[in-house]
């Protein structure tokens, strides 16, 4: 039953995008809860360039069924030319909580 459920993982410019963001996605019922991390620094290239950035993580709570529309959605929604999008899945949990993003996900 756990494997039926992902944190999708999603960095963000700053915390209004992420808001906005999480707002849209929760709204649309395609996920239950998403969390904003603040404060993250991040390393990477881009472009052939080391760039470092501040920046914002969304922890979206989803069924694995609503990834594609979430993915949809996030790439539709997102300022970034590549925005991370990762789902992890999760292999157990409490079952009243997963129970809840079920209900949260399917009743749209």
């Amino acid at each position: 039953m756990a494997d039926d459920y992902l944190i999708v993982l999603c960095t963000c410019p700053d915390q209004d995008t992420g808001k906005s963001i999480a707002e849209s996605v929760v709204n649309e019922g395609l996920a239950a809860c998403i969390n904003i991390l603040p404060g993250l620094t991040s390393i990477y290239r881009w472009q052939g360039e080391l760039q470092t950035g501040t920046e914002v993580l969304l922890m979206i709570k989803t069924l694995q069924t609503q990834y594609p529309k979430v993915e949809k959605a996030l790439k539709a929604l997102h300022p970034y030319e590549l925005p991370e999008i990762i789902a992890v899945p999760i292999t157990a949990g409490f079952t009243p909580y997963l129970n809840w993003i079920t209900e949260c996900c399917q009743n749209q």
